[in-house]
């Protein structure tokens, strides 16, 4: 195997292979990226529940293993190698939310995920099952992140390997979300800026936003890109780059930096980058944080509170590429989110039932 690309070679060569796609070219073709789940699937997945509830295990117990899936699981295989090697994303529908309940859409939910990757904590109360809703909090609070809003959010990626979200209920207007190839964004600031494109291997500062332990730093370094063997791995969240800015001892950005972040939105933003996706209620979207960057825009709520839009979040890690010291080799680095207390929790109940 061969080492890190430098910086340097980096900035001579663009990112090629499949993580390097457009969303105007995938717009109108989505078999390549679309499952869409068949009765026997589905058949498979109620078989599943149906031993998990046998087992009567806690969510947070239930492994691949009590959630069998004879053939579903080579599907999950193929969506594994195609999230790490391919286009970084997928969007599997017709999960049956409504009818299942939401005890047994956290069961599938989870069980699912086990055969992607191993769930790491969220946040510092150590959830390790988030919940997507609007909580009435502002970005303007340090301490809130950009889920617990209803405002938009501009391109971005999250603190694990593999993002999962389930929606269970859509809001009543609003809330799309946009996905972004990360490497066709780097090509187009290389081609359009090459004087800036040496700074996506700096090093930043991002705020970890009261997501620490109190003997941590409340920020994270790290570029903005990193190269091995050719493929890309990015980490971009300008809301937590300039709000890092309120610590004093962090160097202050300079106005090409702004340029720099200034040019990813545009390029991520533009309707020849950006895939558009309207989450509809048993819609799975599952993507890679290294290789796709996610957006979305600001949502309308109902009044009802049971109607109002609610998706479930697994932050899932890729366990072969972690090292003894607990590194990923050849990405940006993730956070690693310690809960405040010893017991990890899902949702906010770690001794719930899991139907």
């Amino acid at each position: 195997m061969t080492g890190m690309t430098d910086a340097g070679e980096a900035l001579q060569t663009p990112c090629v292979g499949p993580a390097v796609w457009r969303g105007g070219d995938l717009a109108n073709n989505g078999e390549e990226w679309i499952l869409r789940l068949s009765s026997y699937q589905l058949a498979e997945i109620d078989s599943a529940v149906k031993e998990a509830r046998r087992r009567d295990l806690t969510l947070l117990k239930l492994t691949a293993g009590d959630f069998p899936l004879p053939t579903l699981a080579h599907e999950l295989k193929r969506i594994a190698e195609v999230l790490e090697y391919g286009r970084g994303f997928v969007l599997v529908k017709g999960i049956p939310v409504e009818q299942l309940g939401e005890s047994a859409v956290s069961a599938v939910f989870w069980g699912l995920g086990q055969y992607l990757g191993c769930p790491v904590p969220q946040n510092a109360d150590g959830h390790m099952l988030g919940h997507v809703r609007d909580t009435g909090h502002s970005l303007a609070d340090p301490a809130t992140r950009g889920y617990q809003t209803r405002a938009a959010l501009p391109f971005h990626t999250d603190g694990a390997d593999l993002l999962a979200l389930l929606s269970l209920r859509a809001p009543r207007a609003g809330g799309r979300i946009s996905l972004v190839s990360s490497a066709a964004v780097h090509n187009e600031v290389l081609d359009r800026r090459p004087d800036l494109a040496e700074r996506l291997y700096r090093t930043y500062f991002f705020d970890r936003r009261e997501e620490h332990a109190p003997e941590e730093a409340p920020y994270t370094t790290t570029p903005l890109a990193v190269r091995r063997d050719g493929a890309l791995s990015m980490r971009y969240n300008r809301c937590y780059l300039e709000s890092a800015q309120r610590f004093p001892r962090i160097p202050r950005l300079e106005p090409v930096d702004v340029e720099l972040f200034d040019l990813i939105d545009d390029v991520a933003g533009s309707p020849d980058f950006r895939l558009d996706i309207d989450l509809r209620a048993g819609d799975l979207l599952l993507l890679n944080t290294h290789t796709i960057m996610h957006a979305r825009t600001e949502f309308e709520d109902h009044d009802q509170p049971e109607l109002k839009r609610h998706l479930l979040r697994l932050w899932l890690a890729l366990p072969h590429r972690l090292r003894t010291d607990g590194a990923r080799e050849g990405v940006t680095p993730r956070d690693v989110i310690r809960p405040r207390n010893a017991v990890s929790q899902a949702g906010t109940n770690p001794r719930r039932q899991l139907i």
